[in-house]
């Protein structure tokens, strides 16, 4: 299986090893929404040239009072001396609005979205991998982050792989996008059902508006269910081969789709409604 889903069983235990981590370097800079593109050629040109102690991402979106941003979340963990003068250019090609980009524990880190994202909030994302960032994809994401549907809506450019990622063999797991460098995300968020529909037509238009850039491929745990996304897009998430040699575990441990209310497998005698 190795990153084939929840298309062959249930998992109802798992050990873990844990490793000490921290103190980190990490946090957040958000610049004003009118020096976006510089902010995201400043985040292109870290990403291609950061080590692999450092995960760097961007952000366009609306702080809760009103203020339109561009931001840039960063996390190095090794030594924080090294970590603060590698993350320097970020801090002093301009003066941020907000600067929360220092020394903190890990956990910490890992909790810092959290309030972005409050229970009940209204979703629909859509996501592709992106090759590159060139200043059209980046030109691309201010117009549509210029008028989102709602202050809540926005746009993420995640994590940008290589390093590790892309030292694995490419056939050793399920996983086949080890060659792109950025996942982008538009994000269509709200608090009122009655402003769904808008946020969902936003995310769509911009998700298609960025296919030029796009490699095609999708983190599959971005993928909403099937019915939603479309077979070809679940088949992206793994790329033709990979996705053949699922079909045919599928096809010997779960030939009638048992596990089917995911980014699904289908088995190849199976409808998809099996």
């Amino acid at each position: 299986m190795r990153g084939g889903g929840g298309n062959f069983g249930v998992v109802t235990s798992f050990e873990y090893q844990l490793h000490p981590v921290g103190p980190v370097v990490g946090g957040f800079l958000f610049y004003p929404f009118a020096m976006a593109r510089e902010v995201l050629q400043r985040y292109r040109e870290m990403s291609h040239t950061a080590p692999d102690e450092l995960s760097v991402d961007a952000v366009l979106l609306t702080l809760p009072d009103g203020t339109k941003v561009a931001g840039i979340a960063a996390c190095y963990c090794g030594q924080v001396a090294e970590g603060e003068r590698l993350l320097r250019p970020l801090k002093t090609f301009q003066t941020p609005l907000v600067d929360q980009l220092g020394p903190k524990s890990y956990t910490a880190v890992q909790t810092m979205l959290d309030a972005a994202y409050p229970s009940g909030v209204q979703h629909y994302w859509k996501s592709s991998f992106l090759q590159d960032i060139g200043d059209k994809a980046i030109d691309t994401m201010i117009a549509h982050c210029t008028t989102p549907a709602t202050p809540m809506c926005q746009a993420f450019l995640e994590y940008q792989l290589g390093g590790a990622v892309s030292r694995v063999d490419q056939a050793a797991t399920a996983f086949a996008a080890r060659d792109a460098q950025h996942a982008f995300l538009s994000l269509g968020l709200c608090t009122d059902p009655k402003e769904v529909k808008r946020c969902t037509r936003w995310a769509r238009e911009f998700w298609e508006a960025m296919q030029p850039f796009s490699t095609e491929g999708v983190y599959v745990n971005y993928l909403g269910r099937e019915g939603d996304e479309g077979a070809e897009r679940v088949r992206a998430a793994y790329g033709a081969e990979k996705y053949q040699r699922l079909v045919a575990v599928k096809d010997k441990y779960d030939p009638t789709n048992l596990f089917r209310l995911n980014q699904n497998i289908r088995p190849t005698r199976s409808p998809a409604s099996a």
